[in-house]
């Protein structure tokens, strides 16, 4: 960083907060890498004004500025979505292969990224989404969000009530552990990809829902939410024909030990499993969409 000018230095070392503030608030990483980039190009033609005032504060003005371009761009996702074809998910968050040594540090990353608390963050309006990112997930108190969302701190702490109720109403309570995360994957796949009903039938929980999401342009197992044991377990059954070609690479997907499948070496689906605290599977979320898969090689 040594011939990096400060504020580029400045801006680099906040980068990875205003990627998890903005990518919380958005389920979206390439519209995340958008609203970095405009948050920089704010943040240097700022620092290029000779009459503008001192910031005190740097961390507190990019945070702002990152969050009120992400409320903006949150409206332009919600045009999309009104024609998306079929259901919508996060674009899922792929990182390297999960080790046991990595336990520690990839359960403190579920509560920031998993798919299943995007999900339901996508249920709640975008300044409750902000308030409660900022609030739930990185600590900030309501008078400082307040500042950052020029809104008077009762209403924030309105807000952040009910996204609170909403959210906690909603979200999976129990984080498994890492590693029976990832031995349950392992296991739930070979018998998807194997074809075996009765393997299926012994690990997905009764009341279990598959999400998957195809965007009109991957394959879908369903188009719509597919609930129930019977129903999930031979819908892949139906499919296994196709499966039994694809390769599996196990990966931490928003935090979280989970797989992407491969299909002649390029990524075709990501799959990522809520579990009960018996250790069976009861949510599986299923993205194939390859524009939300770019970042899975």
């Amino acid at each position: 960083m040594a011939d990096v000018d400060e504020p580029t230095q400045v801006f680099v070392e906040h980068r990875e907060l205003l990627f998890a503030c903005v990518y919380n608030i958005l389920g979206s990483v390439a519209d995340t890498e958008d609203v970095l980039q405009e948050t920089w190009l704010a943040w240097a033609a700022r620092n290029r004004n000779p009459e503008a005032e001192p910031v005190e504060n740097n961390r507190a003005y990019l945070v702002r500025v990152a969050v009120h371009q992400a409320l903006a761009r949150r409206a332009a996702i919600s045009r999309r979505r009104e024609t998306y074809v079929g259901e919508w998910l996060p674009e899922p968050l792929v990182g390297p292969a999960y080790s046991d040594g990595d336990a520690a540090e990839a359960a403190d990353r579920v509560e920031s990224f998993s798919m299943a608390l995007l999900v339901v963050l996508e249920s709640l309006t975008p300044l409750e989404r902000a308030v409660f990112v900022l609030h739930e997930v990185f600590g900030y108190p309501h008078t400082e969000i307040a500042d950052i969302l020029g809104r008077n701190p009762s209403a924030i702490r309105q807000l952040a009530h009910r996204a609170r109720e909403h959210v906690h109403a909603r979200r999976p309570r129990y984080r498994p552990d890492p590693r029976e995360q990832r031995e349950v994957t392992e296991r739930f796949l070979a018998a998807a990809l194997g074809g075996d009903l009765e393997a299926l039938l012994r690990i997905l929980a009764p009341d279990v829902t598959l999400w998957t999401d195809g965007g009109g342009k991957g394959p879908a197992w369903s188009p719509r939410p597919v609930h129930g044991r019977d129903r999930v377990a031979r819908l892949f059954v139906r499919h296994v024909r196709d499966a039994r070609k694809l390769g599996v690479d196990y990966r931490r997907i928003n935090g979280e030990p989970a797989a992407v499948l491969f299909l002649d070496r390029s990524p075709f689906a990501v799959f990522v499993l809520d579990l009960t605290p018996a250790g069976q599977v009861c949510g599986i979320y299923s993205v194939t969409n390859p524009d939300k898969l770019t970042r899975a090689r």
